[in-house]
């Protein structure tokens, strides 16, 4: 099993995460019931004098699991808008990209 890290800073990559899709909104993250949710998880499941709390190292791991995901899509998102097509392109502006010319053709066409 991979190591995991710490609760706190799994929770700090979330709302990282967070920042992210909400800034594209336009909204404070603070505001949005999956910042609420994930602080509330987070206090219900931390650490207390038990000597083993199963559900805060579940709540961790699935926690993990979800940033993962999130950090990949974000990732993934910018990597499409990138590198995606731009759609139909000219034969000249195709030959422009790879470093050639197309022939002339007599009496001015082309």
């Amino acid at each position: 099993m991979a190591v995991l890290g710490s609760p706190l800073r799994t929770l700090r990559g979330l709302l990282r995460e967070l920042r992210h899709v909400g800034g594209r909104a336009g909204r404070p993250y603070r505001n949005t019931p999956a910042y609420r949710h994930i602080v509330a998880a987070f206090r219900a499941h931390r650490v207390t004098s038990e000597k083993l709390c199963r559900a805060q190292q579940e709540l961790h791991l699935q926690a993990a699991t979800y940033l993962c995901l999130l950090r990949s899509v974000r990732e993934h998102t910018a990597l499409h808008q990138e590198y995606h097509g731009k759609g139909e392109r000219s034969p000249e502006e195709v030959a422009g990209l790879v470093g050639f010319r197309l022939p002339q053709q007599p009496g001015g066409k082309g």
